[in-house]
């Protein structure tokens, strides 16, 4: 067991997930790197270890059941409690031209499985960790796509984006962010969800005019909020630029 700070990153072996826990593991979290492929996940924990941080590799593939709790059975028992989860794990996938008459269900169910239910699925696996911890923070990598306001807005750049399976996973992400929010609003944990903005990573076959570790920041902002910080929103980047809370 261990009174340091530690913090559980799904997807952590590339892109926004990598950079979120090397600038955890800088502000001297023991970093536990999430990833459905083990040998990925031990290259990124030799790099990590390699600029310094405390990195762990936990084998996590958040659509197996199996998997996660044998995940939080790991961390359970090597470290007693979880300070941070950061549930970053994330896939895109569309169907044709991506437009909601050609999508397939199969599609959906695929986005879905891990974008949400993996989301869930982490979260109650590890819940008793977090509230075993002094000051617990949950951080739901979300997206503006999946701000109802945002994309139904004619005058926000994004309004041209006309999709179903990554933005309506990411808009049903934030409503699964706010009920959390609210059965745990009386406890030591505060959940919120994130918006890293268009980030260059193989999401997007690294098209995102924003870097790794600029998305990164928005996720440690919230994974380090102090005791009198906010429960329950959608924040991060916004289209001018600056950082703030997004219509959910």
């Amino acid at each position: 067991m261990t009174t340091k700070m530690t913090a559980l990153i799904t997807g952590a072996n590339k892109g926004i997930g990598f950079a979120t826990a090397r600038q955890l593991g800088g502000r001297g979290f023991t970093v536990l790197v999430g990833a459905r492929d083990p040998e990925r996940g031990r290259e990124a924990e030799r790099a990590l270890r390699d600029g310094g941080a405390d990195a762990h590799t936990v084998a996590l593939d958040v659509t197996d059941e199996e998997s996660v709790a044998g995940a939080a059975t790991w961390i359970e028992d090597r470290y007693g409690h979880l300070d941070v989860l950061v549930n970053n794990a994330g896939i895109v996938r569309a169907d044709g031209s991506a437009l909601p008459s050609e999508t397939t269900l199969a599609t959906l169910r695929t986005v879905y499985e891990t974008n949400v239910f993996g989301v869930v699925a982490v979260t109650n696996a590890v819940l008793p960790l977090l509230l075993a911890a002094p000051g617990a923070r949950i951080v739901n990598v979300s997206s503006e796509v999946g701000s109802i306001g945002v994309m139904t807005d004619p005058t926000n750049p994004l309004f041209p984006l006309t999709s179903v399976p990554y933005p309506s996973s990411k808009t049903a992400l934030n409503m699964v962010t706010a009920m959390y929010a609210k059965e745990l609003r009386d406890t030591v944990v505060k959940v919120n969800a994130a918006n890293p903005g268009y980030c260059a990573t193989d999401l997007n076959h690294h098209s995102g005019f924003r870097t790794s570790e600029q998305g990164a920041e928005v996720s440690v902002h919230l994974a380090t909020l102090p005791g009198d910080g906010p429960s329950g929103l959608l924040w991060g980047y916004l289209t001018d630029g600056s950082y703030g809370v997004l219509p959910w």
